[in-house]
């Protein structure tokens, strides 16, 4: 649990800022080590997640690759230490730039979600005189069970290929000379909690596999990632149960001898690790509504915008009676509220606010509306230092 305590000589540093605590990250790491390695499993770091240089690579030190979404998640992953061999670069827009840059780099593969960007890609390794490797990223049409903003595995969704144009492609690749099909990819969403939603992602993986590559054994299944993290009770849970989480794949997927299951986890590994740090600016309203008003704003974090995502608030200052308030930032929109109708202690101007869970899609997806300055981050094994996570 932070504590006012914890954060040591930065109660007095200027707010807001993301405040990581790396022993928990730590700790979360050695779990993800610990189990996928039980089963034999490569575990790849989403870093669409958190971009943090200073995260990232201590994930790296772990012995974990880099699973990137863009041409500068790549640059950056390689950068922070990642080895090209462990990177896989997805996204269903990958542009021409990008993919020469990562065949110039020699990453591991490309997962490829349309049958046009196999052609480009065959199209710029022939240049190269190079075989690119790739895996065909399915549309397994299971429901997550989650936000239908970060579902990605149902027919309507943009991602990955259906099984027409698998079709499509399983006949097209052949022509393609510098293309070596080597797997598949699936990912259905992210903040999963229920694991009976990753046995029913093996059950169809399984089923796929059967129907549309009977006689291929691939040595590269990527199963995607999404475990979820305890936004309610972060300090009960603070790291998500990755044992139950590789074990339900363990015990139903189908593998042929050889085949290597692969992971792309990033809120399960820094989600609880991360808290947002904001000072109460003013407190107004009336006998009915209270707003704390803070000087973090949705700039900052924008996932309650975005999401309506609930994310668990601590006073750190404040020892008060417990009352009521809206939690709201100093943007220019209605949608800049933390946090509605939630029991804190006695809110006062100058109190110090911790907004948890954090770690994933907080600061990573910060920007300057408003005109605002992009958040630094501090970590507890140091004294304030300023990273900056967007620029590569």
């Amino acid at each position: 649990m932070i504590t006012i305590e914890s954060l040591g000589e930065l109660d007095s540093t200027p707010t807001p800022f993301y405040f990581y605590d790396t022993n928990l990250l730590d700790q979360t790491l050695q779990r993800v080590k610990e189990s996928s390695e039980k089963y034999g499993f490569d575990v790849h770091f989403a870093v669409k997640a958190n971009a943090n240089r200073k995260i990232l690579t201590r994930i790296e030190s772990y012995g974990l690759g880099a699973d990137c979404v863009s041409g500068n998640e790549v640059e950056l992953a390689i950068k922070c230490g990642f080895t090209p061999k462990k990177i896989v670069f997805a996204g269903v827009g990958k542009t021409d730039p990008e993919i020469e840059f990562a065949l110039d780099n020699n990453i591991f593969c490309f997962h490829s979600e349309s049958v046009q960007e196999l052609i480009v890609i065959n199209e710029f390794a022939a240049q190269r005189s190079i075989v690119a490797k790739v895996a065909l990223r399915l549309n397994p049409d299971v429901k997550a069970n989650t936000h239908h903003h970060i579902t990605t595995g149902m027919i309507e969704n943009k991602f990955g290929l259906s099984i027409e144009e698998v079709i499509e492609a399983k006949e097209m690749l052949p022509s393609l000379k510098n293309i070596k099909l080597i797997g598949l990819h699936y990912h259905i969403g992210s903040q999963i909690t229920d694991l009976e939603v990753f046995r029913n992602l093996s059950e169809k993986a399984n089923q796929l596999k059967y129907e549309l590559f009977p006689d291929s054994n691939f040595n590269y299944i990527n199963m995607g990632g999404g475990l979820g993290i305890d936004y309610s009770n972060p300090s009960s849970n603070p790291i998500p149960d990755f044992e139950g989480y590789f074990s339900t794949f363990h015990k139903n997927l189908k593998l042929a001898s050889g085949q290597r299951v692969h992971f792309e986890l990033g809120r399960s590994i820094v989600g609880q690790c991360g808290s947002l740090i904001t000072k109460v600016t003013y407190i107004k309203g009336s006998s009915i509504r209270k707003f704390a008003v803070v000087d973090a704003g949705m700039n900052d974090l924008i996932r309650p915008a975005l999401y309506d995502a609930n994310h668990s608030i601590v006073n750190l200052t404040s020892k008060g009676n417990i009352s009521t308030y809206d939690v709201v930032g100093p943007v220019c929109e209605s949608a800049d509220c933390f946090a509605k109708e939630i029991p804190l202690p006695q809110v006062q101007r100058g109190d110090i606010l911790a907004i948890l869970s954090c770690g994933a899609y907080g600061e990573v997806m910060s920007s300057r509306y408003n005109m605002r300055e992009i958040p630094y981050a501090v970590y507890s094994e140091d004294k304030l230092e300023t990273v900056d996570a967007v620029k590569v």
